[in-house]
């Protein structure tokens, strides 16, 4: 983790920082970053669902590097998405919450300093189109255009009240580019249309892309199109609706998803793009969403709500067929994408590339200490952050601000069942320590000295 100084001092600097990072000359692949929201871990027939079909993303998850214990930055939508536009904890990056409508439900706003992801790729010549779901401002300057993407199309919002009508409080977010505009169709149906249509545009050219295509689907409300449902009904006669509406919704996307793929194949342009598919945060349990063997689900700091699907394709560099199991996070998407391009990710980032894992050059890592935060309002949390960290096998936690801090070894309890705290409370003052340290710079705290270390009491 850097410190706070540095991170602002070295994106201040900009384009010019990352441009003179620039590694050896290599064959640019085009990029597609696909994110699915709220997607339970055990919600693909590649990851252990037994009651619904989800053949095009399993293919993706067969084709190349599957993990097995891959994480959100965040159990929440916003969090998460900064983190992996920018390479950073969502905190540093000033989105300790979910980005909100309503200003007085808002709990972050992303940082002027953090440079994201398209602007360092038209360094060298990318063209970045974000189709979906942005999440991350509402108004200039935090919108896509303004952050980098050369085309926006979808929604600035946190989500649609209606996956038809694509309104929220009545308001429409749906843009192209800073134009309003009214598609019609179901949104899942739309997002995937026009990521195909921008990939078969952009395969016309000699100028590599970089997709950032975000579904809004499994998000609530649980909307599938109905002659999805009724195919699901059909296959199984017994499941309850409201799983039968989320294997549906899923299904639904799972078959966009292919479209997409498909698209990327006809164009001629799979072979030489990486392709990423992941989820923003755990599956929720109260929709009916399957996180198998894991505690909890969205909006929790236990590993339902954290640890999610995900896989790395990149035909001729990925063999297929491989897993791993070493903890990667969201934000290590932003530098495995910049090393796969040939650019040397800034030591101001908190993010750490798996791409020599994914090819084979390295089996292992060495263990890290990663920390999750979530911000929120209401009595639950009161404004205040929940809380969890990861230090190789230790998992320390505090779900809620007003719950008790429990401590897990995950590497005997998966399910987060025994609490530890006081049995190993040497363990705990070590992780405690980390805790405050990453808290206090994440806080800004215009007092803490550059040099401090959790080594110091």
């Amino acid at each position: 983790m850097k410190s706070l100084i540095i991170y602002i001092v070295l994106a201040l600097g900009g384009q010019q920082s990352w441009s003179q990072t620039q590694a050896k000359n290599v064959d640019k692949p085009n990029i597609l970053l696909i994110v699915v929201d709220d997607l339970g871990y055990a919600d693909l027939s590649s990851y252990g669902s037994n009651d619904m079909e989800t053949p095009h993303i399993d293919n993706l998850v067969t084709s190349g590097m599957k993990f097995s214990n891959f994480h959100a930055n965040s159990s929440v939508c916003s969090p998460t998405r900064a983190s992996i536009l920018t390479g950073c904890y969502s905190d540093i990056a000033g989105v300790p919450g979910v980005i909100r409508t309503d200003p007085l439900k808002n709990w972050g706003y992303l940082s002027k300093s953090a440079i994201l992801l398209p602007k360092i790729l038209k360094s060298i010549n990318y063209h970045s189109a974000i189709i979906g779901k942005w999440h991350l401002g509402l108004e200039s300057p935090n919108i896509p255009n303004d952050r980098g993407f050369d085309i926006f199309h979808g929604f600035l919002g946190d989500m649609m009240d209606d996956y038809y009508t694509h309104l929220r409080h009545n308001k429409n977010y749906m843009r192209f580019n800073k134009e309003e505009i009214s598609p019609k169709g179901h949104a899942t149906d739309i997002f995937s249309n026009w990521a195909c249509d921008y990939i078969y545009e952009r395969a016309k050219t000699e100028v590599p892309f970089f997709l950032y295509l975000a579904f809004n689907a499994p998000h609530f409300p649980i909307q599938p199109p109905p002659k999805w449902l009724a195919k699901v009904n059909k296959k199984h006669p017994e499941i309850s609706d409201k799983r039968a509406r989320l294997v549906a919704l899923i299904e639904h996307l799972d078959a966009a998803v292919g479209d997409v793929i498909n698209a990327l194949k006809e164009s001629g342009v799979y072979d030489n793009t990486l392709i990423i598919f992941t989820s923003d945060n755990g599956g929720s349990l109260k929709l009916g969403a399957n996180n198998g063997n894991l505690r909890d689900g969205k909006g929790s700091m236990y590993e339902g709500g954290l640890r999610i699907p995900a896989c790395v394709v990149w035909p001729n560099h990925i063999k297929s067929g491989i897993q791993n199991s070493n903890l990667f996070l969201t934000m290590d998407i932003f530098p495995t994408i910049l090393e796969a391009v040939g650019i040397q990710p800034s030591e101001s980032i908190d993010g750490s590339s798996f791409l020599s894992v994914a090819k084979g050059q390295s089996n292992t890592i060495k263990d890290r200490t990663v920390f999750f935060c979530r911000k929120e309002g209401g009595l639950q949390f009161a404004g205040k952050n929940s809380n969890a960290l990861i230090s190789g096998k230790w998992k320390l936690i505090q779900n809620t601000p007003f719950s008790e801090l429990e401590l897990f070894d995950l590497n005997k309890d998966t399910l987060e069942e025994n609490n530890v705290i006081e049995k190993e409370k040497d363990q705990f003052k070590n992780l405690i320590k980390k805790l405050q340290f990453h808290n206090q710079e994440a806080g800004k705290i215009p007092w803490q000295s550059e040099s401090i270390s959790f080594e110091h009491d």
